[in-house]
């Protein structure tokens, strides 16, 4: 299976959150719909994003992406408001709505919360910043986390996922911790609205004793989450992306 079909993000709006490979995934997912399915396909954010313009055919600094992307014809095609230093400011999620309701894309892969390059997270109050017409969420989390003490170096808002599994700041993560915040409506689940489709990804299977982590994991969330019918187990720095599909 490819990593479009696992992650059924083939269409619409797909929105990545989650820490330990988001824009990995963007990326991957919007060079795969522009190559491989010849997909009109976008990358945007609704929170900051760093420059990201090796990624894409070209990146678009405007307040009207719909009316900036009429007549492209390379994609994928990056479209953002603004620049500031080294990183791109997102747009309001009613300009993704808006952008979505337009005919001038196919698919529009969206960054919806910030993680500072740790493993796993739990969001905060003001995240994610989903879009009401998100038709896929993909909540994202490292297996590399398991084992890892509870702390900042790893975890991003700690205190967050302690809330969420019961532990304590500094106790190792175990599989059920992953499982537990990916599944929860105060974790990878958080404002997903009505009728998204929801498909957790597990990134950084990177050998047998992680995919039985991974494994482990996965098994948790579906039978935590009635939402997920699958969870994708990936290594998105390979060319074949796609280690596993586990589902119901």
């Amino acid at each position: 299976m490819d990593l479009l079909e696992a992650l059924r993000a083939e269409s619409g709006v797909v929105a990545v959150v989650g820490a330990g490979g988001k824009k990995t995934t963007l990326y991957a997912l919007a060079a795969r719909a522009a190559s491989d399915r010849a997909l009109r396909a976008v990358v945007t954010a609704t929170v900051r994003i760093p420059i990201f313009d090796q990624q894409v055919e070209t990146v678009v600094v405007t307040d009207d992406p719909v009316a900036a992307l009429e007549g492209t014809t390379e994609w994928p095609v990056g479209v953002v408001p603004e620049r500031e230093g080294e990183r791109y400011v997102g747009f309001e999620t009613g300009v993704v709505d808006a952008l979505a309701a337009a005919d001038v894309a196919d698919v529009v892969f969206v960054k919806a919360d910030g993680a500072r390059t740790r493993e796993f997270k739990a969001p905060d109050d003001r995240e994610p910043q989903l879009p009401r017409r998100v038709d896929t969420v993909i909540p994202i989390a490292s297996v590399h986390a398991v084992g890892k003490p509870l702390s900042e170096k790893y975890v991003h808002r700690p205190a967050r996922v302690a809330a969420i599994t019961g532990r304590d700041r500094g106790d190792p993560i175990r599989p059920v911790d992953v499982a537990r915040v990916l599944a929860s409506d105060r974790g990878g689940l958080k404002g997903v609205p009505d009728g998204a489709t929801v498909v957790p990804l597990l990134n950084k299977v990177d050998d047998a004793d992680l995919q039985e982590i991974a494994e482990a994991i996965a098994r948790e969330i579906i039978e935590r989450a009635p939402a997920v019918s699958r969870v994708v187990l990936g290594r998105l720095i390979d060319d074949d992306p796609v280690v596993d599909v586990v589902e119901e």
